[in-house]
């Protein structure tokens, strides 16, 4: 996840900035393709952990339904009007979705995810950490970006371009390689609970960090490094959590239904941090745009999140 952070970042920005954006996506298939040939030909095959049971179709398509609805009008409300009827209906659809998928999964046979191990308290507890971490780690890659592009003549924006915005930021995802191994050993030594409490902490320090350190680029890349090193302890005590807490025919569907959640949590920061830039604004030149104070509350959240994500995984037993 670092490597790929740290290349993609300044790669993306390159092709945007000199070529066409639309290549982006095409790139991103392309290697999607060659991803997926290289895990058939390189990894080897082992028995399934659940072998013998059926998949639940009709579970992942009504999680894949519940979720989309949620995430899409979560992300989009900005935009689209809170109040809107599209917003409104997809948020009705989540509501009417996710409960009938939750009672289908308590009845079936093979659920898709077993809600009943999920409720376990140190599964239930991680998830909750998870979407907080993932609200936390998302606002800042959000504020990051627009401090470094906006233009000088705001009084606070930095005036760098694109490319160099990408190359700025990228130092932090090369720390969460560096931070990973270390990770590793504090979790074999202490246990994955107190990394995932130290990684929230260490985020929140990076945020604390950046709030004086934003007038600047070296501020802002040494506020990402602290960040992501603490991004890289959570992320990787988070599925030591989960693999330890069910059984060994669970572990692919609790892991994922971890990522979901942390997916769930960078869609709610996006939002939120989303709705505060969109509504701390000044006018420059005929533009409207976000305003220090806005880019300051986005820290200050995301600061104040990472907090309350260390709170709740200290309650995990």
């Amino acid at each position: 996840m670092g490597i790929g952070g740290a290349i993609g970042l300044p790669l993306a920005a390159a092709v945007a900035q000199y070529a066409d954006w639309q290549l982006l996506f095409w790139g991103s298939a392309a290697l999607a393709v060659i991803v997926g040939v290289l895990i058939f030909v390189v990894v080897p095959d082992v028995p399934a952990g659940a072998k013998g049971q059926r998949f639940d179709a009709i579970g992942a398509i009504g999680l894949a339904i519940g979720l989309v609805a949620l995430l899409l009008a979560i992300s989009k409300g900005a935009d689209w009007g809170w109040a809107s009827g599209t917003t409104l209906a997809l948020f009705a659809v989540a509501v009417l979705a996710l409960p009938a998928w939750g009672r289908w999964e308590l009845r079936t046979r093979d659920p898709l995810i077993d809600l009943r191990t999920t409720a376990r308290p140190r599964v239930l507890i991680t998830n909750a950490a998870s979407v907080l971490i993932g609200v936390g780690m998302y606002s800042f890659m959000l504020i990051a970006p627009q401090l470094l592009q906006f233009p000088k003549a705001t009084g606070f924006g930095l005036g760098q371009s694109m490319l160099a915005a990408g190359l700025w930021i990228a130092p932090g995802g090369i720390m969460m390689m560096v931070i990973s191994p270390l990770g590793g050993k504090l979790i074999n030594a202490r246990g994955p609970k107190l990394a995932l409490t130290c990684g929230a902490v260490v985020m929140a320090a990076g945020y604390a960090l950046a709030l004086p350190l934003m007038g600047t680029a070296w501020g802002i890349m040494l506020s990402g490094i602290v960040i992501n090193s603490g991004v890289a302890l959570a992320y990787g005590s988070m599925p030591a959590l989960i693999m330890s807490s069910v059984p060994l025919s669970e572990t692919a569907a609790a892991n994922g239904f971890n990522t979901l959640m942390r997916s769930l949590g960078t869609t709610i920061g996006s939002a939120v941090i989303g709705v505060v830039l969109a509504h701390m604004t000044i006018t420059l030149g005929g533009y409207t745009l976000a305003s220090e104070n806005g880019f300051r509350t986005g820290l200050l959240i995301g600061c104040g999140v990472a907090l309350v994500s260390a709170a709740v995984a200290s309650f995990i037993p």
